[in-house]
């Protein structure tokens, strides 16, 4: 958190929406590439109906836009854009793709 985002960062001190994604999976034993519509294809898909905190949130055709996780009570956690940080944000359901990611 608090950490500036910088295209195709993926840290340890700034970060792109999906190199946060990738270090945070693969934090958890679960490696997914460094791009946002193959992180949308790599794993399972599932209803927005279905979303569990962990879950992974995809913006733009095929996720090829933004990503962020969902921590729950309708928050997820970013790397929004430039000129900003990795920060806790209300979920943010427009256009926002057809489909969740989880990793079953």
């Amino acid at each position: 958190l608090g950490e500036p985002y910088q295209w195709g960062a993926a840290g340890p001190n700034s970060w792109d929406c999906s190199g946060l994604i990738m270090q945070a999976w693969a934090s958890a034993g679960h490696p997914l590439p460094h791009w946002t519509v193959a992180q949308y294809a790599a794993v399972t898909h599932i209803t927005l109906g279905q979303l569990r905190p962990g879950d992974l949130l995809f913006w733009g055709p095929g996720g090829n836009q933004h990503v962020a996780i969902y921590l729950g009570d309708g928050t997820m956690i970013e790397a929004p854009q430039a000129g900003q940080n990795v920060t806790i944000a209300p979920v943010r359901w427009s256009g926002m793709a057809p489909n969740a990611v989880r990793l079953l």
